[in-house]
């Protein structure tokens, strides 16, 4: 893929709201995702512009409103539909008389999870966040040997993925607290979020055949925002020996629109930069275009809102901003290796980057690294201190690309409010 018409930064559209400056959704951005205009009207599959959704079946875009249908097609129909959107969209388009009856504003539709996702792997690319997170447990030894030779990650768990705005109920667990020496079962007191972005599988593969690193981006349909929750006291507790189980399953939010792999062709960056003493990726992890241009110049950004922020009718607090860009492993990298055993992927399986963190202060993407694991507090515009979550607490990402030369394009937002763990 590369940069084309569909681009150009100086395209309009002629829904107005498509123009303004900071929206996440212009004409060059046309994001996927599945609503419906009521709840009890039949899902249907549309397109963010500016403030609207464009209904594709009822523009004749689409003859099916089963995603799956959609993301399981060849790169090259993807970029058709693209075309096509993008061309019925512009200001001079003799498609506005028909199309603007297939228009509806987002503020009136119920948005759903994007598609069925059938399965769900989180990795942990960020050497920053795996070298920080290691040394608070390992201060002689933080990065584990293998980190550098593969790509780490563990299946999540896919029933418990919910949309941007579902309550998180706080976890209950076995924990081991302070000096004791026997593990006690309650409410999580480490609630965490974890900024991330998920990686939504188009075309998949069968059992038994691994996808090369040069075919991986063909088998990629578009990203999203991950919210992967986690509680720290449980997770530290069960993780050794099998890694993350129920510390990590209980929710994991995503944001509801797909921004596709086309639209971030402006946006491509060389892979992370390994220094000469780093060992170089194995055979099957290579690629010199995966090297080349196998990142993205993304930037995510956390908020919190407190309940007496909300209140106080106080505006989110900004409590990180990272890139992407930053990650140790790329998105094709990821893919490639998931398969190389033989597993076989689905279309709208999804898999994630791991927490986003940087090497700068404020560019950590949990609070386990920006408090130290609760070492030292966050003090919030209202005077309330954060060493981790408490209930009524709102975590709130968005994301976006930005570019000299390019239109802006965003991924929207995911948020979450957290309540009290249920009573037993």
């Amino acid at each position: 893929m590369r940069v084309d018409q569909t681009h150009d930064p100086d395209l309009r559209s002629w829904v107005e709201s498509a123009n303004i400056p900071a929206s996440d959704f212009p004409l060059q951005n046309l994001p996927f995702g599945r609503f419906r205009a009521g709840a009890t009207a039949d899902w249907r599959i549309g397109v963010a512009i500016g403030e609207q959704v464009l209904d594709l079946q009822r523009a004749g875009l689409v003859d099916s409103n089963d995603m799956a249908t959609l993301m399981q097609q060849a790169p090259a129909a993807w970029r058709a539909l693209r075309q096509r959107l993008s061309a019925g969209l512009r200001a001079d388009s003799s498609r506005q008389a028909q199309w603007q009856a297939a228009l509806l504003p987002q503020s009136s539709v119920q948005m759903g999870l994007p598609c069925e996702i059938r399965g769900y792997t989180d990795f942990y690319t960020s050497i920053y966040h795996a070298t920080t997170v290691g040394r608070q447990f390992r201060p002689d030894n933080p990065l584990l040997p293998n980190y550098k030779y593969v790509p780490i990650g563990y299946h999540g768990r896919a029933s418990s993925i919910v949309l941007s705005g579902a309550e998180i109920r706080r976890p209950s667990g076995q924990a081991l607290h302070g000096a004791a020496k026997t593990p006690t079962f309650g409410p999580s007191e480490m609630l965490d979020y974890e900024a991330e972005i998920g990686f939504f599988v188009g075309k998949g593969n069968a059992l038994g055949e691994p996808v090369s690193i040069e075919d991986a981006e063909d088998h990629i349909f578009g990203i999203c925002i991950v919210n992967d929750w986690s509680a720290r006291d449980i997770q530290s507790w069960e993780y050794q020996p099998l890694g993350p189980f129920l510390s990590k399953n209980f929710a994991t939010s995503i944001s509801p629109w797909v921004v596709t792999w086309e639209a971030l062709e402006p946006f491509r960056a060389p892979a992370f930069f390994r220094p000469p003493n780093d060992p170089q990726p194995l055979p099957y992890l290579a690629s010199q275009k995966d090297k080349n241009e196998g990142g993205i110049d993304l930037t995510i950004e956390v908020y919190i809102r407190s309940m007496l922020m909300r209140e106080g009718h106080l505006r989110p607090s900004r409590l990180s901003t990272a890139s992407l860009a930053d990650m140790y492993w790329t998105p094709a990298q990821m893919l490639t290796h998931h398969t190389s055993n033989g597993c076989n992927m689905h279309p709208g399986d999804l898999f994630a980057s791991g927490t986003v963190s940087g090497p700068e202060a404020g560019s950590q993407g949990c609070l386990l690294e920006l408090t130290r694991r609760g070492a030292e507090a966050i003090v919030l515009p209202t005077e309330e201190e954060r060493r981790f979550l408490h209930d009524g607490d709102e975590i709130i990402m968005r994301a976006f690309l930005q570019r000299e030369g390019a239109a802006r394009i965003g991924l929207g937002e995911v948020h979450g409010l957290i309540v009290a763990s249920a009573s037993r």
